[in-house]
């Protein structure tokens, strides 16, 4: 009997129809064009603008694209892991709603978060769920609202960050396709320099919280650069050297979109040309954990069957890491 491996059968993505240029920001706070592309990468991002919507809507929007893209039976799916570091409210899971807004019925539901790497972390857990012969179908979606944790008077987050959502099915494969390996690490020393002062339970909302700000994303750019540039590609090679991997048999890296600096840093690291190099950030900008899916469906028609595609990522806290996967499929 063939070893079972998990593998992404079908992948879908949705972001808002606002774009927030460089130039709208350039009204804002103290930039400019030239100085966020040349640090950055990003020329615009995808806001969700409309009222009462949050983060459920963007995983449902992106589930309903797979689904109705791959003629899909929701009700075959047994379980749905949104992966977000923004969920609709706290307690009441953003992925049980979704998965019943969708008509997942007979799926149970959870939220992952391990902040930029939640959709990396989340595809070493659905694949886990897949390799167990439990399950059949998982659903793994990305997404976040990261404007509504943004400052937008403070020029070192508003610039980066933007929302969107993308989806990936697992599905057992017994073709020695899907995942292969992982190196995932985490490093609690990250949780000062990357992170939400308030809301949570060492410091729950209050009148002086409100005042002071601390309910945005405070980040310390410089310190949080220089972890994701050496920790991401620490980790990508790392998985090529423990899978006798080179950058003749490396199809695509396919890597968080944080920042194009720590993109290239990577890749030049394991030595990819940027032909293989996944890259969308100049359009979405940092979606946090739609990033890896957004990207997945942007090259889907790229992509072919025994394609080796490296995942790495970096998130806050700290949490970072690299899978291998062969692609299963040819579109």
């Amino acid at each position: 009997m063939a070893k079972i491996t998990a593998a992404i059968t079908a992948v879908g993505k949705y972001v808002p129809d606002y774009i927030l240029t460089n130039q709208e920001l350039e009204t804002m706070v103290d930039t400019n064009d030239e100085w966020i592309t040349s640090r950055t990468g990003i020329k615009e991002r995808r806001i969700l603008k409309e009222e009462g919507k949050g983060t459920s809507f963007l995983a449902i929007k992106a589930a309903e694209d797979l689904i109705h893209k791959n003629n899909i039976d929701p009700k075959d799916i047994d379980l749905v892991i949104v992966a977000t570091a923004t969920p609709d409210m706290l307690v009441a899971s953003t992925a049980v709603y979704t998965a019943t807004k969708i008509g997942a019925i007979n799926a149970f539901a959870y939220d992952l978060q391990a902040a930029c790497s939640s959709f990396l972390y989340g595809m070493s857990t659905a694949s886990s769920y897949i390799e167990s012969g439990r399950y059949k179908k998982v659903l793994l979606i990305g997404a976040d609202k990261m404007s509504s944790i943004i400052d937008y008077t403070d020029r070192a987050t508003c610039i980066i960050f933007g929302d969107g959502a993308g989806a990936a099915l697992f599905e057992p494969n017994e073709e020695g396709l899907g995942f292969q390996d992982e190196y995932l690490r985490s490093d609690g020393v990250g949780r000062e320099f990357l992170k939400i002062d308030a809301g949570g339970s060492i410091l729950p909302t209050s009148e002086e919280t409100l005042k002071n700000n601390q309910h945005y994303v405070h980040q310390e750019g410089r310190t949080v650069f220089k972890f994701a540039v050496s920790n991401m590609a620490d980790v990508s090679e790392k998985i090529l050297e423990r899978n006798n991997l080179t950058k003749e048999t490396v199809n695509w890296l396919v890597p968080h979109q944080a920042n194009k600096r720590i993109i290239e840093a990577t890749a030049n690291r394991i030595g990819l040309a940027e032909e293989k190099v996944m890259m969308n950030i100049s359009k979405y900008g940092n979606t946090t954990s739609a990033t890896l899916p957004l990207l997945l469906a942007d090259y889907e028609k790229e992509l072919k069957k025994g394609d080796n595609l490296i995942f790495a990522a970096f998130g806050g806290g700290f949490t970072w890491g690299s899978i291998y996967l062969k692609w299963a499929y040819t579109k």
